[in-house]
């Protein structure tokens, strides 16, 4: 049976949210993400999520009539800090969950923190190390690096291409979506026939991409990456006027990484959910209710454009809520186990069928192949 939870309206401005400001039997949901540091155009607009909704939330009685208590820290984008920091949460702040880890390799490093302290661990990361091999606690709301590969290469095949360049990052996201590529490319008659890397900190990837330009085998070129990188290589790309076709992975559904790649974003083709072009949906798809809602009242409250991460902490902290109604309790194992038979669930990434063996419950068709015309995200042909 589907389900769709009461969409929130977002009111007046947000209270500062203090431990004094709260009873002791608040619900307490803990959150480590990057705010600051390269992959902070993600983990901006999940904090501001998290804020607003928390708020909205406790504005309409809480959950179980308890008020609802965010405890929040920014690990600056660096994976050692999350791992201190979730450590914080849960032996200091003693929160019912944890709903974060920005990055896969924050997230990763938090993985056997929770693990132990059996704690339900809701991910906002990309990679599928995170939910395959299966963990008991730890669960992810994005879309994985797998099904990003699957996405653009199913749209490759149809293109007639069958010769690429990956371009990944170093980072935890960059090299499993690399690993992933390599795994599924031959399933659609995808032969990488060049390889190169980059550093998420690094400003010029120039060297690397004259190898590409000058490899007479590549009909198109993936970079998987995410934050500020992606954005800059596809500035190099057009420097070096590479003419090549180009796609990325959902590591940049932003309007920021638009912003950021200026005009050298036209064209590219890339993989995001439904709610960075909520308003393009029909108005029989499922998700358009619940993304238009959630787009409207974040540009209500922060007066700036969605990403699909902010996205990603709306379904995160939805699904934890939905679980504790439906357990009718905030015993960890008890939400553990409402969140693992979570069905039907729309959000904004899509619908949420979890299970025993997926702790993420999407399938391929909760993405939507996107292209940039114009500055703009629209829905590819």
């Amino acid at each position: 049976m589907k389900f769709k939870l009461k969409n929130w309206v977002v009111g007046a401005a947000l209270a500062t949210l203090s431990m004094s400001t709260f009873a002791a039997d608040t619900i307490k949901i803990g959150s480590v993400l990057s705010a600051t540091g390269p992959a902070a155009f993600l983990g901006d607009p999940e904090v501001k999520t998290l804020q607003m909704y928390v708020e909205a939330i406790n504005k309409e009685g809480g959950v179980l009539g308890r008020q609802l208590e965010l405890v929040y820290y920014d690990d600056g984008s660096d994976a050692n800090k999350a791992n201190g920091f979730a450590k914080r949460l849960i032996h200091d702040d003693k929160v019912d969950v944890i709903i974060g880890g920005t990055t896969t390799g924050a997230t990763m490093s938090m993985v056997p923190l929770v693990e132990k302290a059996e704690i339900p661990f809701i991910s906002l990361a990309g990679a599928v190390v995170i939910i395959d091999p299966v963990n008991k606690w730890v669960f992810k709301m994005p879309h994985t690096d797998r099904m990003a590969a699957e996405k653009v290469f199913e749209d490759m095949k149809k293109k007639g291409i069958s010769k690429i360049a990956l371009m990944s990052e170093t980072s935890g996201y960059g090299q499993s979506g690399k690993k992933e590529s390599e795994h599924v490319a031959s399933k659609y008659g995808i032969d990488i026939v060049a390889q190169e890397v980059y550093g998420p900190k690094d400003t010029d990837m120039s060297p690397q991409l004259t190898k590409i330009k000058n490899n007479p085998e590549v009909q198109a070129v993936f970079i998987f990456g995410l934050g500020q990188g992606p954005a800059l290589v596809q500035r190099n790309y057009k420097q070096l006027d590479i003419k090549l076709p180009v796609y990325e992975s959902h590591g940049v559904c932003s309007d920021e990484f638009i912003k950021l790649a200026r005009d050298a974003a036209e064209g590219t083709r890339l993989p995001c959910a439904a709610l960075i072009v909520a308003n393009d949906l029909p108005d029989n798809d499922a998700q358009k209710p619940v993304v238009t809602a959630y787009e409207q009242a974040y540009k209500a409250r922060w007066k700036s454009d969605v990403s699909t991460f902010g996205g990603h902490a709306y379904d995160g902290l939805m699904i934890y809520v939905d679980a504790v109604k439906r357990a009718n309790s905030v015993d960890k194992a008890k939400v553990r186990d409402a969140i693992e038979q979570t069905k039907g669930f729309i959000g904004t990434g899509g619908e949420f069928n979890m299970s025993p063996t997926d702790h993420m419950g999407l399938n391929l068709s909760a993405f939507r192949m996107l292209v940039i015309k114009n500055g703009k995200w629209t829905l590819a042909d």
